[in-house]
């Protein structure tokens, strides 16, 4: 049996391809403002997959860490209705200390229909902000946005 699909990386960006069903809008057929986040978090979390960082892998580390989205501006450009096919776009921009900043935008065809501003940190199981352990910022280096001089 197949997995289910993860997306692709095209170039930085990881595009990961989403349905809008029934269940995801309001009474009107456009998605509910919330099931943003969701795709948004769809996006992040198969980005990290498909970069090789597991999330059971970090929890079942001797020292777990988890990331956790600290800050995240929306804007809405256009609406999203019922069967749209739509793409969840995304980028991890920069690593600092126990942050990472990541760029994300949903697109119809080549219409934006959103697009999000996030900030993440890492942290340990308490809930305190840590370093990423060793090993992941390195698995994301090559995903970063170039540096600037």
């Amino acid at each position: 049996m197949s997995e289910p699909s993860a997306g692709w990386f095209e170039g930085r960006e990881h595009v990961l391809p989403v349905r809008v069903y029934y269940e995801d809008t309001d009474f009107t057929g456009v998605v509910y403002h919330a099931n943003y986040l969701r795709y948004f978090e769809r996006g992040r979390s198969d980005f990290l997959r498909m970069a090789g960082v597991s999330h059971t892998d970090l929890l079942e580390r001797y020292d777990p860490a988890a990331f956790v989205v600290t800050r995240m501006e929306i804007d809405f450009r256009k609406p999203a209705r019922i069967d749209d096919a739509l793409l969840v776009r995304t980028t991890y921009d920069t690593a600092s200390g126990p942050r990472l900043a990541i760029s994300q935008r949903i697109t119809r065809g080549d219409e934006v229909i959103a697009t999000a501003a996030v900030s993440a940190a890492c942290i340990s199981m308490d809930g305190r902000p840590r370093k990423p352990p060793p090993g992941l910022v390195e698995a994301l280096r090559p995903w970063f946005a170039p540096s600037t001089p």
